[in-house]
């Protein structure tokens, strides 16, 4: 008589442990594979980068764990990390069939190389699973090593096995059908071989998911570094505007190395987001390790072409890694210092765009931009608790705010508005601006317009209908793109008509 084991947990010492017992089971028992079987992530990354945003310490101690093999590794992380099973990537399709092979009184086992702690957190999650084989800090439950466990807990009983990497083709061999699930192009060729594939869930990749991650769009900030060159009237100097042509191109790689970073840190919080959690690390579209591979490259391409343009311009790139890294590892929850940071990165681009040009940027311009920029970050902020209030929340996940904390940042942001305005005011009317500009009056349409942008962001925000970046906002209303546009038009008039 076939029994149907209720709990199988492996312990350390790697010998199965079987709880309860029920009746026949029409078919051999399912065991199904977690890390890019079930879930469209690796377990293994997802805990690093839990602990990595949790406790940074546990995530080095578990690296170094590494010394005493993958399962010490895999447990070490596991415990540093803080991962709710709710919210991971499932493969839904895959997990519909499989809910509907257990509601029939098939036995489903997690078979996985992820950590026992994990594995229990998700079979508690999903509660159909009758046992659970996982790596348990001395045994790496992968390939043969998960084949043996298979064959401790049900003897010589014959199985079926849902997995998808080469590491499964050992299992294949002996299972009695395959489920091929999301597999590689070779690896499903290889399992098509042994002649028992019985399934296939396809996972169609989008290539898009790619340009999404980095977000293109976000270059716009990397326009800044091209101030300098506008107010030191070096705009017609070509090998200047070479020189800031390849900053930019430089910053824009650093700045989407630094988002792929940033979306790797805060995996847990976007997945609770209503938009958030559709971006492609979120929802399991990009893998974290390739994420990570691919933000590697793009710093130090980034870097290597900074050194080209300046040994200053490769100063400020590290200065404004630094900070994006320190802002997305800890700053982004620390109140108004992550403001005060996101206002630090906006103007690192243009203290870079003057190293990249050797121009020195001036205080006015400096003070402008700490006013400016201060402001708009603190737009950011509110709209997102004006959209919390809406919702009838009151606190965001991975943030230091409150929605009553509205009635001091509104305030602040409005203050720092009128201080960028009035200092891009002194700055028209000092005598260095009039002996400079050919018609420096003019620059007051560039003030007027500033002053109607900022008061309309503000109103936009305070409704409730700013998007979660303003720059989106930015460029895609129209009222605001005329706004700019006559900002721009009120400074080229200033510095080119008589």
């Amino acid at each position: 008589m076939l029994l149907t084991v209720q709990v199988a947990v492996l312990p350390h010492n790697g010998t199965p442990i079987i709880v309860g017992m029920a009746d026949d089971s029409p078919e051999p028992a399912l065991f199904v594979d977690l890390d890019g079987t079930l879930l469209r992530t690796d377990m293994l990354w997802e805990s690093f980068s839990s602990a990595m945003r949790f406790s940074p310490m546990g995530a080095v101690r578990g690296v170094a764990q590494l010394a005493d093999g993958r399962a010490a590794l895999k447990q070490s992380l596991a415990q540093a990390s803080s991962i709710d099973a709710a919210m991971l990537p499932y493969r839904v399709a895959f997990l519909e069939w499989i809910k509907e092979e257990a509601a029939r009184g098939r036995r489903v086992f997690l078979a996985t190389g992820t950590d026992e702690v994990l594995a229990e957190k998700i079979a508690d999650y999903l509660k159909f699973f009758s046992g659970i084989i996982a790596s348990d800090g001395e045994n790496n439950r992968k390939g043969k090593s998960k084949l043996e466990a298979i064959r401790e807990l049900i003897g010589t009983e014959r199985f079926d096995y849902c997995g998808n990497g080469r590491d499964d083709l050992p299992i294949f061999a002996e299972a009695r059908r395959s489920i091929v699930v999301a597999a590689p192009s070779d690896v499903l060729r290889a399992a098509q071989t042994l002649g028992n594939v019985d399934r296939v869930f396809v996972d169609h990749k989008d290539m898009a998911a790619w340009l999404r991650a980095i977000r293109p769009y976000q270059w716009l900030k990397n326009l800044l570094m091209f101030v300098p060159l506008l107010t030191a009237f070096k705009l017609y100097d070509l090998h200047s505007l070479h020189l800031a042509a390849y900053g930019f191109i430089a910053f824009c790689m650093a700045a989407s190395g630094g988002y792929l970073v940033n979306d790797i840190l805060d995996l847990q919080v976007d997945r609770r987001h209503p938009r958030k959690r559709l971006r492609p690390l979120a929802n399991g579209d990009i893998s974290i390790g390739a994420a990570l591979f691919a933000a590697f490259l793009l710093v130090i391409a980034a870097l290597s072409l900074a050194a080209y343009v300046s040994p200053d311009l490769v100063l400020w790139m590290l200065v404004y890694l630094a900070c994006t890294f320190s802002y997305s590892l800890r700053l982004k929850r620390t109140a108004l210092f992550d403001i005060a940071m996101l206002a630090m990165l906006y103007t690192c681009r243009v203290l870079a765009g003057g190293a990249a040009i050797g121009v020195k940027v001036s205080f006015w311009l400096l003070a402008f931009s700490a006013f400016l920029f201060f402001s708009l970050a603190l737009v950011k902020r509110c709209g997102e608790l004006v959209a919390l209030r809406d919702r009838q929340e009151d606190t965001a996940g991975g943030r230091a705010y409150r929605v009553q904390d509205l009635a001091v940042l509104q305030p602040l942001g409005i203050a720092t508005t009128v201080c960028s305005v009035l200092v891009f005011a002194l700055f028209v009317s000092s005598p260095e601006t009039i002996s400079r500009y050919p018609s420096p009056a003019l620059l007051w349409l560039s003030i007027a317009a500033l002053m109607l942008w900022l008061a309309r962001i503000w109103l936009v925000a305070n409704r409730g209908d700013m998007h979660d970046d303003p720059l989106i906002f930015a460029i895609s209303n129209r009222v605001s793109l005329a706004l700019l546009s006559l900002m721009l038009l009120g400074f080229t008039a200033a510095a080119t008509l008589p």
